[in-house]
């Protein structure tokens, strides 16, 4: 089940942010981001709507997914 990140408490989301991005394990090419400057293009593609926060309700854990640009 989607939920809208707005739906969120800022410290919440940054936590469900932090863990995502913790082990997500993406390569960012030859530069290291800091965790801060992770959560922040996370929260960045939240908000132009290219990502969504999902639940699943099977493993009770939240995921950033990204949004299909599909028609």
């Amino acid at each position: 089940m989607e939920i809208p990140y707005q739906k969120f408490e800022p410290k919440i989301l940054r936590a469900v942010i932090a863990e995502y991005v913790s082990r997500e394990g993406t390569d960012y090419g030859d530069r290291v981001f800091s965790l801060d400057e992770k959560i922040a293009m996370v929260q960045s593609q939240l908000e132009n709507g290219s990502a969504r926060i999902v639940f699943d309700t099977e493993s009770e854990t939240c995921n950033v997914v990204p949004v299909s640009m599909e028609p």
